[in-house]
């Protein structure tokens, strides 16, 4: 499989990931197998999927302890990355950047990922109680230690302002600047699919001035480029997409033209080829630093995901799919 690097530090990982998230949080759970989605890791694994994205509150704390399970046996095989700085608690979740907590969070993530050293550690989301140079210092702290290899951020939520454009990324790279100060920056992790192409116009180009590497979450706009998803099937009450707004019968019937563009290219491709895989070039055309982190649970899902490193799209299919329209939301 193609090869990438993060940062600086040219830490080589596959050209696709694996976002361990919905193996135990955000999705439904009746749909949770412990057994299928170590098999699924695995998979990655085979197939060079290599980077194994999670973070301490996904379940919270099983989704580690899932990934922990195939590193105890294939740690050399994997690049782990996980977070820090998100606590869950009943019905909500606070932010925790206190140095002394960022200190007892890694040592508990490497505990539960059966591993001595974590390949990259992102601040997921930034204390507003904590300036972010003290929280960044001490991951800085642990790089030092030798229990971390990198450090990445993630980017500031920002929904319901899609319509700022240039602006939506404002925040988080304010947030760069500054701890870019403190030590440096290997990766940034933020939404990026066809639906969801804002960080291209600032984020992006800043990781790709500086030789930072962009970890694209939700490449397949929580299911939706697949192609699989019917307008108004409905979602369990724990899945994220029950309560999104571009995932009511009416946006999803909306997008519709979205979807049937990712099939019309994929036909051109071969019958084998997916919607799937073409959302997936796609993230994988925007830069040579730029890995998808798909979602994935099944073994046929990593499959699919992995082969689109394989498939190269012509600039007929970039310009057609330049040309989709914007995604609707219930804000719209």
């Amino acid at each position: 499989m193609e090869r990438r690097t993060i940062g600086a530090g040219a830490l080589a990982v596959g050209a696709v990931g694996l976002g361990c998230m919905p193996m135990s949080w955000s999705y439904s759970a009746s749909r949770q197998r412990g057994e299928t989605s170590l098999r699924a890791v695995h998979r990655a694994l085979d197939l060079g999927s290599t980077l194994l994205d999670t973070a301490d509150m996904y379940g919270p704390f099983t989704n580690e302890l899932l990934v922990g399970r195939a590193l105890k046996e294939r740690r050399a095989d994997a690049f782990v990355s996980t977070k820090v700085g998100l606590l869950v608690g009943d019905q909500h979740i606070v932010a925790n950047g206190r140095p002394g907590y960022v200190r007892r969070a890694c040592n508990a993530s490497l505990r539960r990922l059966q591993t001595d050293v974590i390949d990259l550690y992102q601040l997921h989301r930034a204390d507003p109680e904590v300036p972010v140079e003290e929280t960044w210092g001490a991951m800085a702290e642990l790089v030092r230690a030798g229990k971390v290899r990198a450090l990445g951020l993630c980017a500031v939520g920002a929904h319901g302002r899609r319509r700022s454009g240039s602006r939506l990324h404002d925040g988080t790279i304010r947030q760069l600047e500054r701890v870019q100060q403190v030590f440096p920056v290997s990766a940034v992790q933020a939404e990026l699919s066809v639906w969801s192409p804002e960080a291209l116009v600032s984020l992006l180009p800043w990781c790709a001035a500086r030789g930072v590497g962009f970890l694209a979450a939700m490449p397949l706009g929580n299911g939706f480029l697949t192609g699989t998803l019917t307008p108004g099937q409905g979602f369990e009450p724990d899945d994220v997409r029950a309560r999104h707004p571009r995932f009511t019968a009416e946006m999803m019937a909306a997008n519709q033209p979205i979807a049937a563009g990712l099939r019309r290219v994929a036909a051109r491709h071969g019958e084998r080829v997916t919607a799937a895989q073409v959302a997936l070039a796609w993230v994988l055309a925007q830069g040579r630093q730029v890995i998808p982190v798909p979602g994935a649970k099944r073994e046929r899902w990593v499959t699919e995901n992995a082969g689109a490193a394989r498939l190269r799209l012509t600039a007929q299919d970039l310009a057609e799919l330049a040309r989709l329209p914007a995604a609707r939301g219930s804000w719209d």
